[in-house]
């Protein structure tokens, strides 16, 4: 298997965020309005509910040049669809078990739960897996820097 590329001097990070409509994707909007700051390299595709990301969309988004994937939800308990964060919580463990088996890192792939009144909290989170991801350097599957 291929090792993940060296970190490269000028690396951005291609971040895919799949964000909750109910809750994530609100914490993003309460940052945004709140005009907090925090790094540029995530594109946001909103979701109804996270359990309706399929691991076909987020293996093609790294499949695609990802160097990560953000999935973020509703904290456990309070999902709008019941359950729909406990299949995410299963789901991501097996894709992340699936990324490792194949040499992939399974740090691209970070899961969080984050309310719609966390706004705050939303920017910490993409800051530090912004971070995170550019320790790691590009991923091997990135054409370009």
């Amino acid at each position: 298997m291929a090792k993940e590329a060296q970190s490269v001097a000028g690396f951005e990070p291609k971040i895919i965020a799949f964000l909750c409509n109910w809750c994530s994707y609100g914490g993003a909007d309460l940052a945004g309005v709140s005009r907090l700051q925090y790094p540029a390299n995530t594109r946001t595709i909103r979701v109804m509910c996270t359990a309706t990301i399929s691991p076909h969309h987020i293996l093609k988004a790294f499949q695609k040049g990802a160097d990560g994937v953000l999935v973020a939800g509703c904290h456990i308990g309070d999902c709008h669809y019941i359950k729909g964060n406990y299949m995410t919580l299963k789901r991501v463990a097996v894709l992340k078990e699936l990324l490792r088996f194949t040499g992939f890192q399974e740090e691209r792939l970070y899961l969080d739960w984050i309310s719609s009144a966390e706004g705050v909290r939303f920017a910490e989170v993409i800051r530090n897996f912004t971070q995170k991801v550019k320790e790691m350097g590009p991923s091997h599957l990135r054409t370009t820097y």
